[in-house]
């Protein structure tokens, strides 16, 4: 059976110190695969909803890890796309003492930078019921385009869009707010951090910006608060609406946060996408979540079911 899911953008390759603290202070990294979409795709097959998922890497020895590794992980490779003119994107990844992180990016006209519109056909969005798209991705052209192009489809399909502005500054000029709201207007689902929603101008306590937001067209909005948990709030028109809920998280010690937006992403599409409540979706995704932050890496750490099972009955 194809897939019932589509994710779309970004796959690089993460480079993590050895120590917290200043880039300029770290003498050595290591390698881990990464990319917002590209860790909601393998997230989703480590939860058994293997997705299509669109992406372009270069043809250089980057690219060839991150194929291999989305195709040890399962992942159709027909929309896996090698790009022989351009290199794979690089970020190094800077730590605190919390396991809180910062990105530098190398992304300057790289593969993931060069999304073709059109490259998802029709008939493939016709058979998806879900499409996951980040913001990075909208962030340069022809990119933003080939995003856009397919969302705009997407939405014509009758597939339900989610969103994650993914807030990268380094990476945007001034013209981030207007891009998001551009994309808000076809998004029926938005899962951000109050600090996305504060670089596209909305500002607020939880209710505030989920009142915000469903003014801007989504119906749903899944707000991720770090170690406050999470809250969703849905209108009338989400299926799973009217609703307004929060879940307190999970206490952990913490090795690496990098991914675990993305890990709880994958954890609530996935819930969703099983007709969850919109509680569980917020429980699901916020122990997947939990136990990504528990080992180093993104999409190296991310659990399967039983690990997940697991650590809610603890």
């Amino acid at each position: 059976m194809d897939p019932d899911i589509l994710v779309a953008g970004e796959t690089l390759v993460d480079f993590l110190p050895d120590r917290a603290g200043p880039l300029a202070t770290v003498e050595s990294f290591t390698r881990r695969p990464g990319g917002a979409p590209a860790n909601v795709a393998v997230g989703l097959a480590t939860l058994d909803r293997t997705p299509w998922f669109w992406t372009r890497v270069g043809t250089d020895p980057f690219g060839d890890l991150l194929v291999e590794t989305l195709e040890a992980h399962g992942l159709p490779q027909r929309f896996v796309e090698r790009d022989p003119e351009a290199k794979t994107t690089l970020a190094f990844v800077e730590h605190d003492e919390t396991a809180d992180r910062a990105f530098t990016f190398y992304r300057d006209r790289t593969a993931d930078t060069r999304l073709q519109a059109g490259t998802v056909p029709d008939e493939t969005l016709a058979s998806v019921a879900w499409v996951y798209v980040g913001g990075v991705e909208l962030a340069t052209e022809p990119a933003r385009a080939a995003t856009f192009d397919l969302v705009e489809r997407a939405r014509e399909q009758d597939a339900t869009v989610v969103f994650d502005p993914n807030a990268r500054p380094e990476l945007w000029g001034d013209d981030f707010a207007e891009v998001v709201g551009r994309a808000f207007e076809y998004a029926d689902v938005v899962k951000a951090t109050p600090e996305d929603l504060a670089a596209a101008g909305f500002e607020g306590d939880p209710e505030a910006l989920a009142a915000a937001v469903h003014d801007a067209g989504p119906h749903t909005l899944l707000l991720t608060r770090g170690s406050e948990g999470a809250f969703a709030s849905a209108t009338a028109e989400a299926p799973w609406g009217p609703a307004t809920v929060e879940h307190a998280g999970y206490a952990v010690d913490p090795v690496d946060t990098t991914g675990a937006g993305d890990a709880f992403t994958a954890g609530a599409l996935a819930a969703l996408a099983d007709g969850e409540s919109l509680e569980e979706v917020l429980t699901f995704g916020n122990a997947v979540a939990a136990v990504t932050t528990t080992a180093e890496g993104a999409m190296t750490a991310l659990p399967d079911q039983d690990a997940v099972a697991a650590f809610r009955a603890e």
